[in-house]
């Protein structure tokens, strides 16, 4: 089992070169000067220079490419051209929102997925199965920002149980945070909540045909025990896989769901950067994002181990 674990932590190594060094060609590949882009249309030949040295780009490739690397690994993710801050300081102040959408996401995405898969391959064909796939796919086919504006519209303008946008941070209190992250979290959970509904619904059919699952209703075991201890346990791996792949999806859907929302989180300051251009500032979220990626890939391969006892070996 450590040899297992140890080999998956030497695979990130490789994994995090690749992503550091397409980062850093991030910057060069970039069409025309980036300085003279940051800089404007009416920049003076005296400011572009400015920004070239700020940025580094008056040294060699070669030179920058080490400095950048000696960076990051000091865990320094450059300075913001426009608020002259850190972008580690910016990752920090917008965090919390990131954070608490990400888990609040996941939570209601697998306490209600899970057992809608389980329920689904339990009745399999019948009424109940299509409601819960119908679902599903309309999970799948509805953007995240359609699901937003359309929950908006109903709890926060007609029914007026919940603010229109905007976050409350920790510290004014978990109620408060609570009314305010319900709506995002249900947003970006229907997506993520239709993946885990079919996985675990196809899994758990390919379970529910073995021949244990008869012996186990042959020895009279409840339909609880049945699904919950037998089936579900061994259909989890394919379950766990996709709730990890389902994560890295988290990515992408932050950065649209906290525009719609308007929650300040690291989504927001990553569109913010974007149309402002700063570079840093992007450099350091996409690693940073990929950096998360690669750590709940590992963690879900570590998982594996307590789920089939086989991968140990």
């Amino acid at each position: 089992m450590t040899a297992y674990i140890l080999k998956r932590l030497l695979a990130t190594i490789p994994v995090m070169a690749v992503v550091a060094l397409f980062v850093f060609l991030l910057l060069h590949l970039s069409p025309g000067d980036p300085a003279a882009i940051i800089a404007g249309d009416e920049a003076t030949p005296a400011a572009i220079e400015s920004i070239r040295q700020k940025l580094g780009l008056d040294r060699p490739i070669w030179e920058q490419f080490g400095i950048y690397v000696a960076n990051l690994l000091r865990g320094d993710l450059g300075t913001s051209i426009f608020s002259n801050l850190p972008v580690l300081t910016l990752v920090k102040q917008r965090l919390e929102p990131t954070v608490v959408l990400a888990v609040c996401t996941l939570l209601v995405a697998v306490t209600f997925a899970v057992p809608m898969g389980v329920l689904a391959a339990w009745k399999a064909r019948t009424a109940i199965d299509r409601v819960i796939m119908g679902f599903s796919v309309l999970g799948f086919a509805v953007p995240v920002f359609l699901i937003g504006y359309l929950l908006i519209w109903l709890f926060a303008i007609e029914l007026r149980w919940l603010p229109v946008q905007g976050y409350r941070p920790l510290a004014e209190g978990v109620g408060q945070t609570a009314r305010s992250i319900v709506l995002p979290a249900f947003a970006l959970g229907m997506v993520y909540m239709a993946l885990i509904a079919r996985m675990t619904r196809a899994s758990m059919l390919e379970v529910l045909s073995e021949d244990y699952i008869r012996t186990a209703r042959a020895k009279g075991a409840t339909t609880t025990a049945m699904l919950l201890h037998h089936a579900l346990r061994n259909a989890a791996v394919p379950i766990v896989t996709v709730i990890g792949i389902g994560l890295t999806l988290l990515i992408s859907g932050v950065v649209i769901t906290e525009t719609v929302f308007n929650i300040p989180g690291l989504g927001r300051l990553t569109v913010d950067a974007i149309l402002k251009r700063d570079y840093p500032i992007i450099q350091g979220l996409i690693i940073l994002f990929a950096m998360v990626k690669v750590l709940l890939n590992l963690m879900i391969d570590i998982s594996y181990v307590f789920f089939d006892p086989r991968i140990r070996y």
